[in-house]
C-alpha cells in the first residue's frame, strides 16, 4: 500500500503530491513550521491525512522544550495547536484530531511534564493507526452498494494518498474491486489543481485498475449517455444535517447525478462530522489563490495575467442530493439529521 506519510524516529516523511504524478519526491519534515507548510502548500492533503500531519506536527513543535510544570506544557500545546489550525480552515479533520490529542493527554495522571511530549508523539502514532483501521472498515461497509461491472465517477482523491489507510471514497472502490466485481472507474480531473488527473489515475494505475480519465466538464454527458452507474466521493466536512463539504466540482456532481436518478455516496470518517455546525452555510470555505486559475502550477500563465479570479477550494452538497454516508461505523441514510445524531448517541453509549 502507498504510504504518504512515515514517522522516521525524529522527523516525519511525506511524499510531496505537488511533485505526483511525474515524480515520487520525498521530503522531511523535523519542525512545526515544515509541516504548516507542507499543509498548506498541498504537498500534503486530503482531510485525514491533515489531521494526521497535523498530529506529528504537535509532537515536533514540543519535542525540543523542557516544560517544568504541566502548565507549560499545555501553554505550548494550546499555542501549536492554534498554529496548526490555521493552514486550512475547511477540513474539520484537523481541529478534530488535534483537540482529540490535547484530551488524551490532558487525562494522562503523570506530574512529570517532561514526559508529555513522549505521550504525545505516542497518541499521534495511535491516530495514524486509528485511522488506517477506519478506512479499512469503510471499504467493507461501502463496497455492498457497489453492484457487479459497475461504472463508478469519482471526484478528487480519497485514496491512501489522502488518509492514513487505503482511503476513504477510494477506499471502497478499491475494496470493492479487490472482491471481484470487475468495476469501471471514471476519474475527474478536478480543477484547477487536478488531483484527480494528477493523484487519483497515478493511485488507480498503481492499484492495477482500470480507470478513465475526464474533464469535470465531461461528466454530466457521460452520466446522460450511460456511462455512469453510481458517483462516490469523500467528504471534508459533514454538517449536523448531513450538508456536505468537498473539493469544488462535487455539488455539480450530486446536481446531475439526481437528474440522472444515478446513487451519489459520501464516504467519510466519523472524525469528518461536525455536529457544531448546524447546516452547509455555516461551513468555512476556504479561499485559495487566483495563481491556481490563472497559471498552470504557477507557471504558465492560461489567462490574462491580471484577469480577476475566484477560487474557492471547496463548494456544499446539501443533503437532498446525498444518497448515503459510508463510515467507519456502518451506512447513514436519510433523513440525515436524525440519523447522524442516532448514530452519534449510538456510539457515546457504547463508549460509555
Amino acid at each position: 500500500m502507498i504510504r504518504a506519510i512515515i514517522w522516521r524516529s525524529e522527523y516525519l516523511e511525506i511524499i510531496d503530491q505537488t511533485c505526483l504524478p511525474l515524480k515520487v519526491e520525498y521530503c522531511k519534515l523535523f519542525h512545526i513550521e515544515d509541516v504548516f507548510n507542507a499543509i498548506s502548500t498541498l504537498k500534503v492533503r486530503g482531510a485525514p491525512l491533515i489531521g494526521i500531519t497535523a498530529a506529528y506536527g504537535l509532537y515536533l513543535g514540543c519535542k525540543d522544550h523542557k516544560p517544568a510544570t504541566r502548565e507549560q506544557f499545555f501553554e505550548l500545546l494550546d499555542k501549536n495547536i492554534q498554529y496548526l489550525s490555521g493552514a486550512r480552515p475547511t477540513a474539520v479533520n484537523l481541529v478534530w484530531a488535534l483537540h482529540e490529542i490535547r484530551e488524551q493527554l490532558r487525562a494522562e495522571q503523570t506530574e512529570d511534564a517532561t514526559r508529555l511530549p513522549e505521550a504525545l508523539l505516542a497518541r499521534a502514532r495511535e491516530l495514524h493507526k486509528d485511522d488506517e483501521r477506519r478506512c479499512q472498515q469503510m471499504g467493507i461497509n461501502g463496497q455492498e452498494l457497489i453492484p457487479k461491472k459497475a461504472r463508478i465517477l469519482t471526484h478528487c482523491n480519497t485514496g491512501a494518498l489522502a488518509t492514513g489507510g487505503i482511503g476513504t471514497a477510494l477506499g471502497v472502490i478499491f475494496t470493492a474491486a479487490q472482491s471481484g466485481k470487475n468495476i469501471k472507474i471514471y476519474a475527474d480531473e478536478t480543477r484547477p489543481v487536478l488531483q484527480g488527473a494528477r493523484l487519483t489515475m497515478w493511485e488507480l494505475k498503481a492499484a492495477g485498475l482500470p480507470a478513465t480519465l475526464i474533464s469535470d466538464s465531461a461528466a454530466s454527458w457521460l452520466m446522460a449517455t450511460g456511462g455512469i452507474d453510481l458517483v462516490m466521493v469523500g467528504a471534508d466536512r459533514i454538517a449536523a444535517n448531513g450538508a456536505t463539504a468537498n473539493k469544488i466540482g462535487t455539488y455539480n456532481l450530486a446536481l446531475s447525478a439526481q437528474y440522472h436518478k444515478i446513487p451519489f455516496y459520501v464516504a467519510a470518517p466519523l472524525s469528518t462530522f461536525d455536529r457544531k455546525i448546524k447546516n452547509g452555510r455555516d461551513i468555512p470555505v476556504e479561499m485559495r489563490n487566483a495563481d491556481e486559475i490563472r497559471r498552470i502550477f504557477g507557471k504558465q500563465y492560461i489567462t490574462l495575467p491580471d484577469a480577476d479570479c475566484w477560487n474557492p477550494a471547496f463548494d456544499v452538497t446539501p443533503p437532498e442530493l446525498i444518497s448515503a454516508f459510508i463510515t467507519e461505523a456502518g451506512i447513514v441514510r436519510p433523513p440525515f439529521r436524525q440519523a447522524i445524531e442516532e448514530l452519534f448517541v449510538k456510539l457515546n453509549h457504547t463508549l460509555n
